[in-house]
This record gives C-alpha cells, sequence and structure tokens, in this order.
C-alpha cells in the first residue's frame, strides 16, 4: 500500500507507540494499514520509560520478548526520600512472582518501544509515512474520505476505518468535535536524561525524592550510570525562558539531598502536567487510542502501557471485522471495554499525583509521619503487595461487565472478562513445561478444555471446530495429572469434572462454561462475539 493509492481499509495517524502497536496488530492478522505522521522521523527521545508486565505478555505473544529485556532493565526496587532523609526503601525482588512471566517493573524508554515495533512494520513491508499530516476528514456510512498533506502535496485519501492515535493534541479528536475533559495541574515539571556520577543512588532503585520545595525522582535505565530524573520547577524558575538543567540543580539538590553530579545531559525539557479524557473513544468509523483518548500524571508508569493496550484490544476486533469474520457490532465492545479502565486510571493518578504535591499541613504530616509506616507495612503484608503489583502490573484489569463476556459456571475466584491467569503446564505427551499464556500466541480465538474428556467426546469437538471455525478457533485440552493439579485448584474444577474456555486474542477469557457444550459454545461465538459461519 502507498500513499498514490486511493483507498486503505485502516489509516492509522500517528507513529507513537500506540499507533505502531495498532499496526504491528493490525499486520498480524493480514491487515495492511496506512500508518502516517507528521514528525521527521520516530523519537530518539526517551520519554515514557516503564513497561509494565501486562505490556511485556503482549510482546511475548508477538514474539518480540527477548529485544525488549535484552534493551532494557529490570528495577530493583522504590527508595523514598523525605527532606533528604530515607524513610523508606521497597525491594522490587520477584514481587509478582507467580503472577506473570513477568514479575518486576521493567524499564524500557519509549524510543526503544518506538524502534522495535518499526522494526516489526519494516518486516511486514508496513512503511511509516513521515512529515504528513492529517489535514481534514469526512465520513459518510461507508468510508472516510481524508485529505493529506505530504511534502506540500495534497492527498485524498478514501479509508473504511481511521485510528487516531496523534497524540494529546489529536487532529482526529478535533476533527470529530470530540471534547477532550479535565484540567491542566498547576505546577510546571522538568525532566533529564543525564550520566550521572552518583554512587549513592547507582542501585539499580527508583528513588523518589519528597521535601518542602516539591519532589524529585531518579529513574535508573539500562545503559551504565544513566538516569531518567524528573521534578517540579520552583515557582522562581517556571516563567522563566531558555532553562537548562544547570538551573534546575541547585533546587534537584535541596529536594534530594543528593549532590547531583552530571557527566553528561542527553535531553532536558520543561513541559506542564495534564490529565483529560475524551468523551467518546469512537465516532462512526473513527477510533481514538492512547494519548488522543487519555493523559494523566506519570504516576505508577500506566501511560505508555494503556495505549498499548488501547491498540492490543480494538485490533483483533478491527481486523474481524474487515477480514469478514466477525460482524460489526463487536467493535461497540472497545469503548465500552476501554472507557472504564482510562477512567480509572485518570481517578487514580489524580489522587496520589495530588497527594505528591500538595503543600497543605495535613499532607505534610502524612508524608512526614504516617506515609512511611504505612508504606512499609502494606509492603510487608504479602497480599497487599500482590494487590498493588497486580495494580500497577495492568495484570488485573478486568472486563467483566463486557457484552461480549459470558459466564456460565459457579467459579469465583476466575470469571469470563479476566485476563487468562499465567499458570504453569506440563504436557505429559511432550513431557515438557509450558504455560497457558504459550497455548495463545497463534493470532485468533483459543479454546481449552480442562479436565477428564473420552477420546470419542474428542475427536467429535476437534471435527466440530474443523468444520465450524477452521484458522481462527486454536484447541488446546488439558486432563487431570499430578503435575497439573495447581491449574485445576485455580479454576476450582472437582475431580471428574470439566471446564471449558474460550480465550480472546488479546488473553482475556470471553466465556467460561462448567461443561463442554458444542451448541452454548456456538451461541457464544456466532451471537455474543459475532462470529459469521461461512457454510
Amino acid at each position: 500500500m502507498t500513499l498514490s493509492e486511493l483507498h486503505t481499509p485502516v489509516l492509522i495517524v500517528g507513529a507513537g507507540p500506540s499507533g505502531l502497536m495498532m499496526a504491528a496488530q493490525l499486520l498480524r492478522y493480514g491487515i495492511q494499514p496506512v500508518i502516517i505522521d507528521s514528525k521527521q522521523g520516530p523519537t530518539d527521545e526517551s520519554k515514557a520509560l516503564a513497561v509494565q508486565a501486562r505490556s511485556l505478555e503482549i510482546y511475548r505473544q508477538m514474539g518480540l520478548i527477548d529485544r525488549v529485556l535484552e534493551g532494557g532493565k529490570a528495577a530493583e526496587g522504590l527508595s523514598f526520600t523525605l527532606d533528604g532523609k530515607k524513610a523508606a526503601s521497597l525491594s522490587f525482588n520477584n514481587v509478582g512472582e507467580g503472577q506473570t512471566a513477568f514479575p518486576f517493573i521493567h524499564l524500557y524508554q519509549q524510543s526503544k518501544n518506538e524502534k522495535l515495533l518499526l522494526d516489526f512494520l519494516t518486516r511486514h513491508v508496513c512503511p511509516v509515512y513521515w512529515e504528513t499530516d492529517l489535514v481534514s476528514l469526512k465520513q459518510t456510512e461507508k468510508s472516510v474520505e481524508v485529505n493529506l498533506q505530504n511534502s506540500g502535496h495534497a492527498i485524498t485519501l478514501t479509508c473504511d476505518w481511521v485510528i487516531g492515535a496523534d497524540g494529546a493534541h489529536s487532529t482526529v479528536r478535533k476533527q470529530l468535535n470530540i471534547p477532550f475533559s479535565g484540567d491542566t495541574y498547576a505546577h510546571e515539571f522538568y525532566l533529564a536524561d543525564v550520566e550521572l556520577l552518583n554512587e549513592e543512588i547507582n542501585d539499580g532503585f527508583v528513588h523518589l525524592c519528597l521535601g518542602k520545595q516539591g519532589f524529585s525522582g531518579f529513574f535508573p535505565m539500562a545503559e551504565p550510570n544513566r538516569y531518567r530524573v524528573i521534578g517540579n520547577l520552583p515557582v522562581i524558575l517556571e516563567k522563566k525562558e531558555g532553562l537548562r538543567i544547570e538551573d534546575v540543580l541547585p533546587y534537584l539538590q535541596n529536594v534530594s539531598g543528593v549532590q547531583v553530579n552530571v557527566k553528561n545531559n542527553y535531553w532536558f525539557t520543561t513541559y506542564r502536567l495534564h490529565h483529560r479524557m475524551a468523551d467518546k473513544f469512537r465516532e462512526q468509523r473513527c477510533f481514538l487510542i492512547g494519548d488522543a483518548a487519555h493523559i494523566h500524571s506519570p504516576v505508577g508508569g500506566q501511560g505508555m502501557n494503556t495505549g498499548l493496550q488501547d491498540a492490543y484490544n480494538l485490533a483483533w476486533k478491527l481486523a474481524g471485522v474487515i477480514n469478514g469474520r466477525l460482524k460489526q457490532p463487536i467493535l461497540d465492545s472497545y469503548a465500552a471495554e476501554r472507557m472504564p479502565v482510562a477512567k480509572t486510571l485518570l481517578n487514580t493518578t489524580d489522587r496520589v499525583f495530588n497527594i505528591v504535591m500538595s503543600n497543605k499541613w495535613y499532607s505534610r504530616i502524612f508524608k512526614t509521619w504516617l506515609m512511611p509506616s504505612v508504606l512499609k507495612f502494606a509492603w510487608n503484608n504479602k497480599g497487599i503487595r500482590e494487590e498493588l503489583f497486580k495494580r500497577v502490573s495492568q495484570i488485573n484489569i478486568n472486563y467483566r461487565n463486557s457484552a461480549i463476556s459470558l459466564q456460565i459456571s459457579q467459579s469465583t475466584k476466575i470469571k469470563a472478562g479476566d485476563r487468562l491467569p499465567y499458570l504453569k503446564v506440563f504436557d505429559e505427551k511432550k513431557q515438557e513445561e509450558t504455560d497457558l499464556h504459550e497455548w495463545c500466541s497463534k493470532p485468533g480465538f483459543t479454546f481449552i478444555v480442562l479436565g477428564k474428556l473420552a477420546e470419542s467426546d474428542l475427536f467429535m469437538l476437534a471435527k466440530w471446530i474443523t468444520q465450524n471455525y477452521p484458522a481462527t478457533l486454536n484447541f488446546f485440552y488439558l486432563p487431570p495429572s499430578a503435575k497439573n493439579l495447581h491449574v485445576f485448584e485455580t479454576f476450582e474444577i472437582d475431580s471428574n469434572r470439566v471446564k471449558s474456555l474460550i480465550v480472546r486474542p488479546d488473553m482475556h477469557i470471553g466465556f467460561i462454561n462448567d461443561k463442554v457444550d458444542m451448541v452454548l459454545t456456538d451461541n457464544y461465538l456466532r451471537n455474543i462475539v459475532g462470529f459469521m459461519v461461512h457454510s
């Protein structure tokens, strides 16, 4: 597909992490999109830093995980300093053990994420058209007509669908007249990528420092002695033009209690933070993902990850519609599932951020006297620590209330809409260990049966899948065995019972049934998901 052609099934506006992930996911399903960006090329600025476990699971499914792990580093822990004195130190050592293949917070900057995804697009012969602006768009019931500007040339393109992944100032969102409700935080902030000669913080920990003049943070990066440093600008510097890192160093040192020794400064910028969310994530044939749909404070390293997962959620649904396998109503579930996630995230990060930035007397008392004890108590409690990891890593996000989640089961722990738990599985036939997520590595839905089935029933099931859902429903069967008891306990399956699951392409469970019933399974796939089964 080239810009000289007149039509494309999908136009993606914006080649940041969300737009690139959207293109990469569509390519996995055989859809060749057109992706444009007004920038001259990919960013060489680090920008977002944390890649959470849920995003690492996506990269694993795509076959890219080795590069991500090699190119980044796991944070060792979190250290809190109050007025220059260490208040709490929380180790991240295997904090999410048993919950995911990636029980840590991985530091792998946005520029590396973009390069990784760009390489994926290149291997699939999908170029990004840089220096290309969206000028206007006009929708009809069947298509979208867009006017583009590329190197001074006007281009008119028709598209079946448009994805707005063009950031906080999204042209797509503005063209659709969708309000971006929210506000701007009062303070101005600075961000720097630096090489430091400071042994006292060179321990692999994230160092967060709170003081009377605000806050600062040191985030280790994969390169030796390299750090992301952030903080709020003092009022005296907020309106000053041409700020350099030397201007903020005295304040950084005052808040952190560290004599910061900068060897190399690779990037320094100042910015304001916003918390906003689009009133709609879809308008007819146009969708918003990532920062075009929601922006918030960087608390917890959630922003880039949420955008990646917006794309992950939408891509399989859109690909199914374009490929003629799914009916269009499936697309309604994108906004229905992702808007509550974004809203919860905005509210949570807003509350935490306001506590961090508040200088009111009661906030000072809380941060100075109560917060260290609360943090230590919470972190030493295994249950609380696990819940905190689930929230930060985003593995706890569920779509239980989604119209495409169907629970026909008495199970109380795991329900339709939940992310498929990460459970190791011993394959008795191959005599090797695998896991449930590995079973879902191929594009498409995955049908899993847990429990004892007669050979004749297995044969009938496999035949039914081949006849009705070839190439769209991958099948796995796990009979009871001593080495897999934990799987059956997790899914609350008694002896001599079975359970059947349909796992969506994004590794969320769509359907759970306490038996194997092809009529009910077929009803779920045809009438709830909207499969178009061709006779």
